[in-house]
């Protein structure tokens, strides 16, 4: 599929990965559709995108609120003149091992279920939700598209991830599942695994901490999002590949 000419949805597209990714579709001539929570920072990519090829138009939605999904998919098709292509890319962190006692009282914490709850929510219900209304629609109009998940070398398994790190090994699964169940109505799939990435998460680290994570690289950097969208570009374009996950993380092991 040609970026140019075709639409695309990117969610969690007003910052980070999703707005370089909003971004550069539209500078090679998609239009695109985004949805975020901020709604500054909406505006902001809006105005961004008034002078690219494509067109650039966000939307506020909650992607793991089933109604608010719904009504995106509605909403954006109407917007842009239909949908092809789709980046989950929203995503949240909450941070914590699942029981850690405390080295001076000994007292047990626990992972609470609601930090469990809340990143399950977001990045694994959010991209299922949006990809069943994207192949729902794209069914129904016997249209071809393909889904994008972006998941993340925690999915092997990451200290202090467990929420995050299930819920990025699930979306791998699910994007394999998808590839089977969809290849007959012309929907591919295709999954991402960054590793650590120049955005605003590691640019507010401390710098020490960063050279301490960034010493597990082998390439001994961050990647700088253009590079992660390139995989995103290669999904999208390659219409031989559907099912699998592209791991683009400097050769780093967690």
């Amino acid at each position: 599929m040609d970026i140019q000419g075709h639409k695309f949805l990117v969610t969690g597209g007003a910052s980070g990965m999703g707005r370089n990714f909003t971004l550069n579709l539209a500078k090679l001539g998609g239009d695109v559709a985004f949805c975020d929570l901020n709604e500054e920072a909406i505006a902001e990519v809006e105005a961004e995108g008034e002078a690219l090829p494509g067109k650039v138009v966000g939307f506020k939605a909650n992607v793991a609120s089933e109604d608010e999904v719904v009504a995106l998919i509605k909403d954006v098709r109407e917007a842009i003149g239909g949908l092809d292509g789709i980046v989950n890319n929203a995503g949240i962190f909450r941070d914590g091992l699942l029981v850690k006692a405390d080295r001076e009282t000994g007292e047990i914490k626990k992972m609470s279920l609601k930090k469990w709850q809340q990143v399950i929510d977001v990045d694994l219900t959010g991209p299922f939700l949006v990809s069943r209304e994207f192949a729902a629609a794209a069914i129904e109009n016997k249209h071809p598209g393909v889904i994008v998940n972006i998941s993340s070398i925690s999915r092997y398994g990451n200290m202090g991830q467990s929420n995050y790190s299930a819920a990025k090994a699930g979306l791998v699964a699910d994007t394999k599942l998808w590839g089977n169940e969809l290849a007959r109505y012309g929907i591919r799939t295709g999954a991402i695994a960054p590793g650590f990435v120049d955005t605003p998460i590691l640019q507010g680290m401390r710098p020490d901490v960063l050279e301490k994570m960034l010493r597990a690289v082998p390439l001994r950097r961050a990647a700088n999002p253009d590079e992660i969208f390139l995989a995103v570009k290669f999904i999208i374009e390659c219409d031989f590949f559907t099912g699998r996950c592209i791991d683009v993380d400097g050769g780093q092991v967690v």
